[in-house]
C-alpha cells in the first residue's frame, strides 16, 4: 500500500470557519449538534483531518438490515477524530489492506488551514465499487491533492467522504419481511443520512450547507443519480450541483423490486444461515455473529455458484421509486447543474470475451439482457456493425485483439459500453439540456500505466486524474500506479481534471479556474450541453484536450434508450 506520510490521509477536502470552529496546529476542533470533536492538523498539506465521525447508529444487533438511525447522543468532553474508520463489509480487492466491520457508518472531513473568515463549497464524495465493494477510507481516493490544488487555484473547497454498507449487508432484498417493516436499500439510505448530516454540522469545519456538490464513480457515480431521483425527485436541498462519472440516473442493471429483487439469493443466504425454518427470518438473520454472517456472505456453495455479494439496488416504490429512465423522461429529478461522463472504451470491462463472430456477439446480448427479442436483436447488431473504423479502443488502430478477447471483442465492447454507461450519459446530458438545465458532459480518452492495449481506456481510469494523485496513493503492489513511467502531459491533464472538478464545486462552472494566475494550458472552454449541438468534451493526453459533437453511435444508443423501460427495465 502506498501511503504517503500524514497527508494519506486526506481522502477528502476541507475548509475552516471562524465561528464554530476554533483551531490549534496540535488539535484542531470542531463544534458540531452533538458536541465537539478534535482533528488533526497535517503541516506539510497545511490542513485539518476530521476522521471516523459517526453519522448515524452502528447498524448491529436489532438496527442491522434496517434504515440507518440518527445518532441520539450528546458529550460534553471533546471526542479525537483522528483515526479512520473501519470499512463496511465488501466482497473485493477494495477491501484488501483495510479493516472491515459491521460498524461502519462513519464520515471524513478535510479542510485547508487558514479560511477562518470564510464559509466554502463542499465536495461530497461516494466511492463505487459496484455496491459490493469500496469504502472512504480507500486511499486512492485521496482527496489531499484536491484540496492542495482548490487552494493553489484559488478556488477551496471542504471535503467529506463516507463509508456506507454494501452487498447483503446494505441491499438485502427478495422477502415481504422487508416490505412490511418498511426498510429498503440501506446502503443508499445510509448516503442520504450522511447528506444529513453534512447539511446539520458542515458549518462546524467552515462548510457552507447551501453549496454541497455531491459526486462519484461507477456505483458511487450511479449513486449520486439515485439523489436525483430520489423519493420521486423531490428536492431535500441536500446538495446544488452533482458530479456522475460513469453513472447515471438511469440504472446500469435491471432495477427489480423488493421482493423480486434476488429472492433466490435471499433462500441461499437462510440456507447458509440455518434460518429457513425460523418464524421471522430476518429476526433470526440479526441475531448471527457478524463473523459467521460475514463468512456465509463470502462462501460459495454447490447450490447456487454466485456470492450473496450480489445484493444491489432495487426499486422500492419510496426511495426509488420509479425506474430512471421514466422519471428522466417525466422531469422527476432534482433540476440542478451537473457534470456527467464516461470513459472512451467502458465496454472492454464489460463485455464477454472469446467473441469471434456475429453469432456468438448475438448470443451475448441475448445472454445479457434475455427479453432482448429476435428483431432488437437485428437492429442492435446493425447498429453496432464488426468495422473497426467505428469500434471503440480505437488505440489499436486497425488491429483486433484476438486470443482470449475474440476476433470481434472491439464490437461487442463497443455495444457493452454504450448499454451499461455511455447511452445513460447521452440520454441524462439531454435530459438535462431540454430543461434549461447546465450539464458538462465528457468522454476521458488517456490510457494510463500498467493497462494491456487490448482494453485501453477501460472503466475507473480517470479517477486518478479527478482526484490529482499522481503519486500513486493507496494502489496495491500488484496494480502499476497510473502515472509510472508517464511523462508531463498526464500530469497537465490530471491538473485540467482535478481543477475542472474543483471550479464546478466552488462556481458551478468548470472553467471558471482558467480566469486565474493558475492556469496556463491551451484547452478551449468546456461548452454547455447543447440540444442543437451536442458537445462533450474529450480529456486526451496526447493532444490538447478539446470538445466533439455528441454524435458517435447514435443509432445505437437511441435503440438502447428507447428500450430501457419496456426491454431493460431501468
Amino acid at each position: 500500500m502506498l501511503r504517503n506520510s500524514a497527508v494519506a490521509f486526506g481522502l477528502f477536502v476541507g475548509a475552516i470557519h471562524a465561528a464554530p470552529v476554533s483551531r490549534s496546529e496540535s488539535c484542531p476542533t470542531a463544534h458540531v449538534k452533538n458536541g465537539t470533536y478534535e482533528g488533526a492538523y497535517d503541516s506539510q498539506y497545511n490542513q485539518d483531518f476530521f476522521l471516523g465521525i459517526p453519522y448515524a447508529q452502528a447498524p448491529v444487533g436489532d438496527l442491522r438490515f434496517k434504515n440507518p438511525t440518527s445518532l441520539n447522543q450528546s458529550w460534553t468532553d471533546s471526542k479525537p477524530a483522528t483515526q479512520y474508520s473501519s470499512a463496511c463489509y465488501g466482497y473485493g480487492s477494495d477491501q484488501w489492506n483495510y479493516p472491515v466491520s459491521e460498524d461502519c457508518l462513519y464520515l471524513n472531513v478535510v479542510r485547508p488551514a487558514g479560511y477562518e473568515n470564510q464559509t466554502l463549497p463542499v465536495a461530497f464524495w461516494i466511492h463505487g465499487g459496484g455496491f459490493y465493494q469500496g469504502s472512504g477510507v480507500d486511499q486512492r481516493y485521496n482527496l489531499s491533492y484536491m484540496v492542495k490544488n482548490s487552494v493553489e487555484i484559488g478556488k477551496p473547497i471542504i471535503g467529506v467522504s463516507i463509508n456506507y454498507r454494501l452487498s447483503t449487508w446494505g441491499f438485502l432484498s427478495g422477502t415481504q419481511e422487508l416490505v412490511d417493516e418498511g426498510g429498503s436499500n440501506f446502503g443508499l439510505r445510509d448516503q442520504r443520512l450522511a447528506l444529513h448530516w453534512v447539511k446539520e454540522n458542515i458549518d462546524a469545519f467552515g462548510g457552507k450547507s447551501e453549496k454541497v456538490t455531491i459526486f462519484g464513480e461507477s456505483a458511487g457515480g450511479a449513486s449520486v443519480g439515485f439523489h436525483l431521483t430520489a423519493y420521486e425527485g423531490r428536492d431535500d436541498k441536500l446538495f446544488r450541483g452533482a458530479v456522475m462519472e460513469s453513472g447515471n440516473p438511469i440504472y446500469y442493471r435491471r432495477l427489480n423490486s423488493t421482493v423480486e429483487s434476488n429472492p433466490s439469493l435471499y433462500q441461499e443466504l437462510l440456507s447458509r444461515t440455518n434460518c429457513s425454518s425460523a418464524p421471522s427470518t430476518l429476526k433470526c438473520l440479526r441475531k448471527i455473529p457478524e463473523a459467521q454472517l460475514n463468512s456465509a456472505i463470502n462462501s460459495t456453495s454447490t447450490s447456487y455458484n454466485n456470492t450473496l455479494a450480489q445484493f444491489g439496488p432495487y426499486k422500492d416504490d419510496d426511495f426509488v421509486a420509479d425506474y430512471g429512465s421514466r422519471q428522466l423522461a417525466d422531469g422527476r429529478f432534482v433540476h440542478v447543474p451537473i457534470i456527467d461522463g464516461a470513459n472512451s472504451d467502458e465496454g472492454s470491462a464489460f463485455s464477454p470475451q472469446g467473441i469471434n463472430t456475429t453469432e456468438q456477439f448475438r448470443a451475448a446480448i441475448i445472454a445479457a439482457v434475455p427479453q432482448v427479442t429476435g428483431k432488437l436483436a437485428d437492429q442492435i447488431l446493425k447498429a453496432y456493425p464488426d468495422d473497426l473504423s467505428v469500434n471503440v479502443i480505437a488505440s489499436l488502430g486497425d488491429t483486433r485483439p484476438g486470443g482470449r478477447f475474440g476476433e470481434q471483442f472491439r464490437r461487442s465492447a463497443s455495444y457493452f459500453g454504450d448499454y451499461t454507461f455511455i447511452a445513460h450519459r447521452r440520454k441524462t446530458c439531454e435530459t438535462w439540456a431540454a430543461a434549461g438545465l447546465s450539464a458538462y458532459c465528457y468522454r476521458f480518452n488517456a490510457i494510463p500505466a500498467g493497462l494491456p492495449p487490448q482494453i485501453g481506456v477501460t472503466h475507473f481510469q480517470e479517477v486518478a486524474f479527478v482526484f490529482d494523485n499522481i503519486v500513486g496513493s493507496g494502489y496495491i503492489p500488484a496494480a502499476t500506479p497510473p502515472f509510472q513511467g508517464k511523462g508531463q502531459n498526464y500530469i497537465d491533464l490530471a491538473k485540467l481534471m482535478d481543477s475542472s472538478w474543483i471550479s464546478f464545486f466552488h462556481d458551478q462552472d468548470p472553467n471558471s479556474w482558467k480566469k486565474s494566475a493558475a492556469w496556463s494550458g491551451k484547452e478551449k472552454d468546456w461548452p454547455v450541453y447543447d440540444l442543437k449541438h451536442p458537445q462533450d468534451f474529450v480529456f486526451d493526453a496526447n493532444v490538447t484536450s478539446y470538445a466533439e459533437a455528441d454524435t458517435y453511435r447514435k443509432e445505437g444508443m437511441a435503440l438502447i434508450n428507447e428500450h430501457n423501460f419496456d426491454v431493460f427495465g431501468r
